[in-house]
């Protein structure tokens, strides 16, 4: 049986070319198109997709602070992570995410294919491009205590994304729609656990995360 799949990029050519493909394989049923993790809530709401296709470097609210919350408000939709990264921080965090796919943007078509097979079986599909020590060194790190990005709630990793991304204290509340206390709030409890104190060293440590990238 198809399935039912929810395309999240941020790059319009990127969904075009990736839809394209996924309506030539009997396997997918492309439903559906959003351009950050935010949008793709709602999307995921409204069309309940069986997999969602999520890139990770999105403005606002990206792939990997999205996946927690599509884990448990939608168990029953898979999330395959279809990148250009495939570093070890990016990879570990969207392992402990519990993720059913991690796939190399520049993979072969067919490897798509197989991945969305794999996934819909139940099975974990990995890119071969994500190196074996990057898997080594996540099974011999999963029962260690992890850092303190992983520390923060799910609202504090938003917050912390759009600080890095430049925006305000009415931006973010805004976007968040919650009240400029509540995101200080937010802003000094992260600070205060992180250890970090000023803007640009937020800026720094979101990039070193892997929460925004150099580019943003």
């Amino acid at each position: 049986m198809a399935q039912r799949i929810l395309l999240v990029d941020d790059h319009r050519l990127v969904r075009a070319g990736i839809r394209a493909l996924l309506e030539k394989m009997p396997i997918a049923e492309p439903v559906g198109e959003a351009e950050d993790g935010r949008q793709a809530f709602e999307m995921i709401n409204r069309l309940r997709p069986d997999i969602v296709l999520l890139d990770i470097a999105m403005p606002n609210l990206n792939g990997l602070n999205a996946v927690d919350r599509i884990r448990k408000e939608w168990p029953k939709t898979k999330v395959i992570i279809l990148t250009m990264h495939a570093n070890e921080e990016y990879v570990l965090r969207a392992l402990r995410s519990d993720v059913s796919g991690y796939l190399i943007k520049d993979a072969a078509v067919d490897e798509l294919e197989r991945a969305i097979r794999a996934v819909a079986k139940g099975d974990t599909y990995l890119s071969p491009l994500v190196s074996k020590r990057v898997i080594r060194d996540y099974l011999a790190r999963t029962d260690e205590v992890h850092g303190a990005v992983e520390q923060l709630t799910s609202r504090q990793l938003e917050v912390l994304q759009l600080v890095a991304e430049g925006k305000n204290t009415k931006e973010i509340a805004d976007i968040l729609n919650v009240s400029v206390k509540t995101v200080e709030a937010h802003r000094l409890q992260l600070m205060q656990r992180l250890d970090i104190h000023d803007v640009a060293s937020l800026v720094r440590y979101a990039i070193r995360s892997g929460l925004v990238s150099a580019e943003n």
